[in-house]
């Protein structure tokens, strides 16, 4: 399989073009917000089982808050 390369004015290769670096382009930028699901996870998990329930989530409740940050888990 030959992959497309692309440089403007120049008939040699250089630099990968097409869906290889589309792919890798969405990895990229999706590691932060990964990492930041990470560190959301390990804060959530070392609260106590009562601190859950004060900000309205229980343990098994944690992943999905992680991973939605942006919705409220309480429906408000």
């Amino acid at each position: 399989m030959d992959t497309p390369y692309s440089v403007v004015g120049s008939k040699h290769t250089i630099a990968p073009t097409g869906p290889r670096l589309t792919v890798f382009s969405r990895w990229w930028a999706a590691l932060p917000d990964w990492q930041e699901r990470v560190v959301v996870r390990e804060r959530l998990c070392d609260l106590t089982d009562r601190e859950l329930r004060d900000i309205g989530i229980t343990r098994g409740e944690i992943d999905y808050v992680a991973s939605n940050r942006s919705m409220d888990p309480r429906g408000i």
